[in-house]
């Protein structure tokens, strides 16, 4: 499928298709060997057949056949799009950042082929290659060039209806040889015109990241043209403004930049300005919401950009999460609503934090198999403003549920979501820290009630309302009552219909911190000195394990809940009995414990749990209580946050929010 191109005297200016690079091979500069697997493999590929139910049935499993380790080799890298490649060797662009995603290219677009051009400087093979669904590579064609130049392949994409991807291999022959770039490219249908882009940027005293973010814009020509302008909207206290940079940063964007300043109203409140100033003050295409604190792959966004002008309907494009700390790791390939719980989670036959050092993407069989999400991370999400006038702004909730209740929401106006592969930031995952104990255990809680009484298919909310309680029981037998106190002030919050969002927004986690201030189990000390010794009374007590069996974790459950209305020892609240690192510092693990000394998530120290027999049973009271008056207003509460929905997330509330937290509300003003 190689072709030679015919001399373009011959081809009249109406018949040439025009094409544009929507896909540049693009390689890390600064020599990070931790990187280097998701841009160049130098592994020789082998075939990985995925281990299905059918061959474990026929006892037919493939031999485990680790991949070839090779030292990973920075210095090849001479460009950010080229490299050296020394004579006699051979590698692969068969990776993440550098493989092109055909099938998600089939699904959402029109595009029916698409072109690569490599160019080298010398004697070299180009290898292409596709795989399948399943990840079977399949080689589609090569060329030998002797003397080197531009070498292209038309390439079909009509046969990756279900995954697949596109790729080639470089060969090196008798002498070295250079690959100065290649790409990607689509023709342009008539009257293609290419958006422009608005990114929002939301920062709460995380101001060095937040500059970081203007330097890698203002340095980066591609980004420039098609950015319309950097949105930072700066709701902390350390001011971006007065970081060391910020002048030469700023003057470096011109007018493609603004900084904006508010109040704190969360990541929704500050998403929603980055949304207003994009989509309803601004002209741009879409509005790009990124993280303050990710690392950004620049190709990826323009990569969104590029996807997001060819869908066939407006669609929003996300980009994919790596792990920060294990930067080789991709922590989730695609996010799902399990709509029976409601509750998110990783989509359907994908594997969270898969790591592309140990398995690369020519030897992970899932990874070709298309992913179709229902929403994505605003930690990169390009949003285009189109939709955002007809579906309205940020759901106002402060933070968590806002990116998947917009994804849900524009779902049920015909809009897609797509998580392209190939546009990535790296960002700290998750599972770093247990944001459902801290303060956000509130709105983790008030968020997925809302968004479930708005969307649910189901009944009275489907299994959530059983999950809400025994989440409350579980963090009760664990002692942590102050997730139980805020969880239940967002059930009254909940009960209190719609009104209350847009109102509370403002103070509402000033509100909680006060709540958990009171609870021991919240008061994070750095120094463990700071404590009691441990120690155990005359009863030895052994941390139990996981429960493996349902039916063994429910009796210890009851037990558990049984033990509740005992004595507490008296000399637990003398000393803790146990000190329990934070991974382990589960239900099972602390519910035979009266007092410990349990470390924070995120290393910053440790707090002290302690038993408390009417703080349990008033908990346990109020909990009750509210579910069941949850479950007998169901109905009327579900149909008040619908109605109210479009007003909530509408210009006109959000403008009103926006005034109350500015110092100027001039420019909020209908006058």
């Amino acid at each position: 499928m190689s072709e030679k191109l015919q001399d373009p005297s011959l081809i009249s200016p109406s018949s040439k298709p025009r094409f544009r690079t929507v896909h540049r091979v693009v390689l890390p500069v600064d020599g990070d060997t931790d990187i280097l697997p998701l841009y160049v493999d130098f592994n020789a590929s082998q075939r990985v057949v995925e281990v299905t139910k059918r061959l474990k049935r026929a006892g037919a499993l493939p031999a485990v056949v680790p991949p070839a380790s090779t030292h990973q080799r920075s210095d090849f890298i001479v460009g950010r799009n080229s490299l050296r490649l020394p004579a006699f060797h051979r590698v692969s662009l068969g990776t993440y950042f550098n493989a092109f995603p055909a099938s998600y290219w089939r699904k959402h677009t029109d595009v029916d082929s698409v072109r690569l051009t490599v160019n080298v400087d010398a004697e070299a093979t180009i290898v292409v290659y596709r795989s399948s669904p399943r990840g079977t590579a399949n080689r589609v064609d090569s060329v030998h060039s002797k003397a080197g130049g531009a070498i292209t392949f038309d390439l079909p994409i009509g046969a990756f209806v279900d995954g697949g991807w596109y790729w080639f291999d470089l060969v090196a022959h008798s002498a070295d040889v250079t690959l100065s770039s290649a790409d990607w490219s689509v023709k342009e249908p008539e009257g293609f015109s290419p958006g422009t882009l608005t990114v929002a940027v939301t920062t709460y005293n995380k101001a060095d990241y937040a500059l970081r973010h203007m330097v890698t814009f203002a340095k980066d020509p591609g980004l420039l043209d098609v950015l319309d302008r950097l949105v930072i909207t700066d709701q902390g206290t350390d001011k971006v403004r007065n970081q060391e940079g910020f002048a030469d940063a700023s003057a470096a964007l011109g007018g493609k930049f603004k900084l904006v300043e508010q109040g704190n109203i969360g990541g929704s409140g500050g998403f929603a300005r980055g949304m207003y100033e994009g989509a309803v003050k601004g002209e741009s295409t879409y509005v790009m919401l990124l993280d303050d604190d990710v690392s950004i792959e620049t190709e990826g966004v323009l990569r969104a950009v590029n996807f997001a002008d060819f869908t066939r309907n407006p669609t929003i494009v996300g980009g994919h999460m790596f792990n920060l700390f294990e930067r080789s790791v991709l922590h989730t390939f695609g996010e799902q609503i399990d709509t029976y719980r409601y509750f998110w989670g990783p989509a359907t036959n994908t594997r969270e934090s898969h790591d592309f050092a140990a398995s690369n993407l020519r030897t992970s069989p899932w990874l070709h198999r298309r992913t179709d999400v229902d929403y994505n991370g605003w930690w990169m999400c390009l949003i285009p403003t189109s939709i955002v006038r007809e579906i309205g702004l940020s759901f106002p909730v402060f933070i968590k549920w806002d990116d998947a209740e917009y994804g849900v929401r524009a779902n049920k106006h015909g809009y897609s979501t797509v998580s392209l592969p190939g546009a990535a930031v790296w960002h700290m995952p998750w599972t770093e820290k247990d944001d459902t104990i801290d303060w956000q255990a509130y709105y983790h809680q008030r968020n997925r009630w809302v968004a479930a009484m708005v969307y649910s298919p189901y009944k009275r909310g489907g299994r959530m309302p059983l999950e809400s309680i025994a989440v409350d029981i579980r963090h009760l037998l664990a002692l942590r009552y102050s997730a139980v106190e805020i969880r239940i002030k967002a059930l009254e919050d909940v009960l209190e219909g719609p009104d209350h969002l847009h109102r509370t927004i403002a103070h509402r986690l000033s509100d909680v911190r006060q709540i958990r201030s009171g609870f021991s189990d919240a008061q994070i000390k750095p120094d463990l000195l700071a404590f009691p010794p441990v120690r155990q009374g005359e009863k030895r007590i052994v941390p139990a394990e996981e429960p493996v069996r349902r039916t063994y974790g429910a009796l210890r459950a009851a037990k558990g809940l049984l033990r509740q209305f005992t004595p507490v020892r008296p000399s637990a609240m003398q000393n803790p009995e146990l000190a329990i690192p934070s991974m382990e510092s589960r239900w099972w693990s602390l519910v035979e414990l009266d007092s410990a000394l349990v470390s924070a998530s995120d290393g910053s120290g440790a707090s002290w749990y302690r038993r408390d027999r009417k703080t349990f049973l008033s908990q346990l009271r109020r909990s009750i209580v509210l579910h069941r008056r949850l479950m007998a207003n169901y109905d009327g509460l579900a149909r008040d946050y619908q109605q109210a929905h479009p007003l909530v997330t509408g210009v006109d509330e959000w403008a009103k929010t926006f005034a109350a937290v500015s110092d100027d509300a001039s420019e909020f003003s209908k006058d």
